[in-house]
């Protein structure tokens, strides 16, 4: 009896000797279901304010982020690092600032230096099964893009779901060609969760990018049943409040409202694995609204600031809204620490699990009253020059401040893309439908083409101003009486403090953190293989579809 006792002590303390390490058991660790939507800006309707809301919010219906955001939370201060596809991509799987990046801090050009951690890798290492369907980020070769993305895509069943409007609007019953899309996306995660090895933890990146230009006009209308005039009044005042503009947006946020019947999808997929409760599941953007002056590609909230719900059972207590600002550099390390992983020292982004295990609403954690963002270049050829528009920022909770290191460039690009001077612009047409034209760092839209056309028009030169006209070196917005950042105090001694604190406090993150704009003589970025000339004209079809 004695023997048989020593025995099973002896076999109990070598199971506790072979457990790993970690915290978290390797049975315990949790799925990661990361639903991230191309060029969703801060839109849906968990955010209203209140039943008047009069923003666009009070249009849009999100039924599956609004229910992860009551199940989980809900964040007021999320921002992308930059408001441009790859390196706002590359900040993220990185959670490093993009300007940390080497070729991935730029749109056209952007290679993956594989010396860099990032996190879906550290979690494949750390026996999770990672995969994705739809776009993540695979500029240049697959084999040197973050995931080596080919070999983890899930996009057998198809890849129709990123043009949903285009899809459902050539078909003679809408419902069954929505269902059709569902029932492709609830396919390639199928094939996906198959995949898995026994109960082997996933890491799984959803990233449709039907929120990107271009959709079927009239679509928010016809496919959501989207009011474009119930948009009246409720447009930032920075665009002309009119019928093309409002029917623009209208189409936009039904694509945002596809979106979200395709996290629906998914979480009805978990729910009947019976996996939902400990999934860490996350929804965001990855910057604001595509062809909208002051959106995508600028560093005002409209082009930076995004949507941002996460849930994770009973780990997240449910039902707050957190005020704690967020850059999304930060999720990188949330997800490492939710698999009880150590983050990579190199790491600037900070994890969220303090924040996401309290149970108070508001602050959180003091310490995350900033954000710092920027830009470098978005579109190869948006200046004739081929140099990009560097801009750095950081927002609080009362001032917006940027800093424009080179004002005399033109913050959407020179007036033709290829060389006519920025007063006159000829043959304005193609400009619904090619992003190339003119002002290339603004997406092509009806709203860019009406304001453009426009610009001669009685009243309407302010909107032509504000969506293509130079832009100071320094820009200070106070944001409690000015929340459109419309008004630029920089040059006003009333706030000749703010100004100066921020400054030294966004010089101070910059320089600690080796931005290259601020190191050296700080044209790194100025020189080639940054500013090289942009695709071949042959190439530009194919370049135009890879676009962010």
């Amino acid at each position: 009896m004695h023997h048989h006792a020593t025995v099973l002590l002896t076999l109990i303390a070598a199971v506790i000797a072979l457990r790993p390490p970690s915290p978290i058991l390797a049975d315990e660790r949790p799925n990661i279901l990361f639903c991230f939507a191309d060029d969703w800006g801060r839109y849906a309707s968990a955010y209203r304010q209140g039943e008047n809301d009069q923003t666009e919010n009070s249009v849009v219906n999100t039924p599956n982020f609004d229910r992860i955001a009551k199940e989980g939370v809900l964040f007021n201060n999320a921002f992308v690092n930059a408001p441009s596809c790859t390196p706002c991509r590359s900040s993220l799987l990185s959670g490093q600032y993009f300007w940390r990046t080497g070729r991935g801090a730029i749109l056209q050009g952007a290679i993956w230096d594989t010396n860099i951690p990032t996190y879906p890798l550290i979690l494949k290492d750390n026996g999770y099964h990672i995969g994705h369907s739809y776009k993540v980020w695979s500029p240049g070769s697959p084999a040197n893009a973050p995931y080596g993305a080919q070999a983890t895509a899930y996009n057998k069943a198809g890849n129709k779901f990123s043009g949903f409007s285009q899809f459902v609007s050539r078909a003679d019953d809408h419902e069954a060609a929505k269902q059709t899309l569902y029932d492709e996306v609830k396919a390639n995660f199928r094939a996906f969760l198959t995949d898995r090895e026994g109960q082997q933890p996933f890491c799984y990146w959803f990233g449709p990018t039907n929120c990107h230009r271009k959709w079927i006009k009239g679509s928010g209308k016809t496919l959501w049943g989207l009011e474009p005039d119930d948009l009246k009044g409720k447009i930032p005042a920075f665009l002309p409040d009119n019928e093309v503009i409002r029917q623009d947006i209208c189409d936009y946020l039904g694509e945002v409202q596809a979106f979200d019947a395709g996290v629906g999808v998914l979480m009805a997929e978990l729910e009947a694995l019976g996996e939902l409760e400990n999934t860490l599941v996350v929804v965001s953007g990855d910057h604001g609204i595509p062809g909208m002056p002051r959106g995508k590609c600028n560093l005002y909230d409209y082009g930076v600031q995004v949507p941002l719900a996460i849930r994770w059972g009973k780990k997240v207590p449910a039902g707050r809204t957190l005020d704690d600002f967020v850059c999304l550099p930060d999720l990188a390390p949330t997800f490492l620490q939710a698999a009880g992983v150590e983050p990579p020292k190199v790491m600037t982004g900070r994890g969220l699990m303090n924040v996401l295990a309290s149970e108070k609403d508001g602050l959180v954690d003091a310490s995350r009253d900033h954000v710092v963002v920027g830009r470098e270049r978005h579109v190869a050829a948006a200046r004739t020059d081929f140099l990009p528009y560097p801009q750095r920022a950081i927002r609080t909770k009362n001032f917006l401040y940027i800093r424009n290191f080179k004002p005399e460039r033109w913050p959407m690009g020179t007036a033709a893309g290829y060389g006519a001077p920025a007063g006159e612009l000829p043959g304005f047409e193609p400009l619904e439908q090619n992003t190339f034209v003119a002002f290339g760092d603004l997406d092509a839209s009806p709203t860019k083409a009406w304001i453009a056309t426009h610009r001669h028009d009685p009243g309407i030169d302010k909107y032509f101003d504000f969506a293509f006209g130079r832009r100071p070196a320094e820009e200070l917005y106070d944001l409690r009486k000015d929340p459109h950042q419309m008004t630029n105090v920089a040059g006003d001694g009333a706030y000749s403090k703010a100004k100066v604190e921020l400054s030294q406090r966004l010089i101070a993150v910059l320089k600690e953190t080796g931005d290259p704009r601020v190191e050296g003589d700080g044209t790194t970025f100025d020189k080639p293989p940054f500013s090289n000339k942009p695709t071949p004209r042959r190439n530009r079809k194919k370049q135009a579809k890879k676009k962010g």
